[in-house]
Protein backbone atom coordinates (compact mmCIF):
# COMPACT_ATOMS: atom_id res chain seq x y z
CA UNK A 1 0.00 0.00 0.00
CA UNK A 2 1.13 3.52 -0.73
CA UNK A 3 -0.22 6.98 -0.15
CA UNK A 4 -0.25 9.33 -3.13
CA UNK A 5 -0.09 13.12 -2.98
CA UNK A 6 -2.52 14.23 -5.68
CA UNK A 7 -3.29 17.50 -7.48
CA UNK A 8 -6.04 17.92 -10.05
CA UNK A 9 -8.12 20.62 -11.69
CA UNK A 10 -11.69 20.19 -10.47
CA UNK A 11 -14.51 20.37 -12.98
CA UNK A 12 -16.42 22.86 -10.87
CA UNK A 13 -19.69 22.27 -12.70
CA UNK A 14 -19.47 18.53 -11.87
CA UNK A 15 -18.41 18.75 -8.21
CA UNK A 16 -21.94 19.06 -6.81
CA UNK A 17 -22.72 15.66 -8.35
CA UNK A 18 -19.58 14.16 -6.82
CA UNK A 19 -20.52 15.62 -3.42
CA UNK A 20 -23.98 14.02 -3.68
CA UNK A 21 -22.46 10.64 -4.57
CA UNK A 22 -20.13 10.88 -1.58
CA UNK A 23 -22.98 11.81 0.76
CA UNK A 24 -25.16 8.93 -0.50
CA UNK A 25 -22.36 6.45 0.15
CA UNK A 26 -22.29 5.42 -3.50
CA UNK A 27 -18.53 5.79 -3.85
CA UNK A 28 -17.78 4.30 -0.44
CA UNK A 29 -19.47 1.05 -1.54
CA UNK A 30 -17.15 0.62 -4.55
CA UNK A 31 -14.71 -2.24 -4.07
CA UNK A 32 -11.86 -2.32 -3.35
CA UNK A 33 -11.08 1.42 -3.15
CA UNK A 34 -14.34 3.13 -2.21
CA UNK A 35 -13.85 3.64 1.51
CA UNK A 36 -10.33 5.04 1.10
CA UNK A 37 -11.37 7.29 -1.78
CA UNK A 38 -14.36 8.63 0.13
CA UNK A 39 -12.22 9.46 3.17
CA UNK A 40 -9.66 11.23 0.98
CA UNK A 41 -12.11 13.22 -1.09
CA UNK A 42 -14.06 14.33 1.96
CA UNK A 43 -10.81 15.81 3.34
CA UNK A 44 -9.67 17.28 0.00
CA UNK A 45 -8.43 20.86 -0.04
CA UNK A 46 -8.51 23.67 -2.59
CA UNK A 47 -5.30 25.49 -3.49
CA UNK A 48 -6.33 29.04 -4.42
CA UNK A 49 -2.88 29.76 -5.86
CA UNK A 50 -3.29 27.10 -8.56
CA UNK A 51 -7.04 26.46 -8.66
CA UNK A 52 -6.38 22.78 -7.97
CA UNK A 53 -7.89 20.27 -5.62
CA UNK A 54 -5.24 18.55 -3.49
CA UNK A 55 -5.47 15.43 -1.37
CA UNK A 56 -3.69 12.32 -0.15
CA UNK A 57 -5.08 8.99 -1.26
CA UNK A 58 -4.40 5.40 -0.26
CA UNK A 59 -3.68 3.36 -3.36
CA UNK A 60 -2.59 -0.11 -4.43
CA UNK A 61 -2.59 0.35 -8.23
CA UNK A 62 0.10 0.37 -10.86
CA UNK A 63 -0.07 2.80 -12.52
CA UNK A 64 -1.13 4.94 -9.53
CA UNK A 65 -4.87 5.50 -9.09
CA UNK A 66 -5.73 3.53 -12.24
CA UNK A 67 -8.98 2.02 -10.92
CA UNK A 68 -10.01 5.19 -9.10
CA UNK A 69 -9.48 7.31 -12.20
CA UNK A 70 -11.49 5.10 -14.52
CA UNK A 71 -14.36 4.64 -12.06
CA UNK A 72 -14.67 8.15 -10.58
CA UNK A 73 -11.86 10.68 -10.67
CA UNK A 74 -11.65 11.32 -14.42
CA UNK A 75 -15.33 12.31 -14.44
CA UNK A 76 -14.77 15.12 -11.93
CA UNK A 77 -11.15 16.22 -12.33
CA UNK A 78 -8.81 17.14 -15.19
CA UNK A 79 -5.03 17.14 -15.32
CA UNK A 80 -4.82 14.73 -12.38
CA UNK A 81 -1.20 14.40 -11.28
CA UNK A 82 0.35 12.18 -8.66
CA UNK A 83 2.89 14.64 -7.30
CA UNK A 84 4.45 12.08 -4.97
CA UNK A 85 3.80 8.39 -5.45
CA UNK A 86 4.80 7.29 -1.96
CA UNK A 87 4.26 9.80 0.82
CA UNK A 88 3.68 9.47 4.53
CA UNK A 89 -0.06 10.00 4.95
CA UNK A 90 0.19 12.33 7.95
CA UNK A 91 2.95 14.40 6.35
CA UNK A 92 0.92 14.79 3.17
CA UNK A 93 -2.17 16.02 4.97
CA UNK A 94 -0.04 18.32 7.15
CA UNK A 95 1.28 20.05 4.00
CA UNK A 96 -2.19 21.11 2.95
CA UNK A 97 -4.05 21.49 6.24
CA UNK A 98 -3.99 25.30 6.04
CA UNK A 99 -5.70 25.35 2.64
CA UNK A 100 -9.48 25.83 2.47
CA UNK A 101 -11.61 22.73 2.10
CA UNK A 102 -12.59 21.78 -1.44
CA UNK A 103 -16.23 21.38 -0.46
CA UNK A 104 -16.38 24.90 0.98
CA UNK A 105 -16.31 25.99 -2.67
CA UNK A 106 -19.22 23.78 -3.72
CA UNK A 107 -22.89 24.12 -2.99
CA UNK A 108 -24.41 20.67 -3.35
Amino acid sequence: MAYRFVRAEPRLDRLPELRERLERGEIESMEPFGAAMTASLERARFDPATGEAVWVEEDYCTPPLAMERSAVLDDYFEELTVVEADIDEADGWARIEELPGLWDRVEA
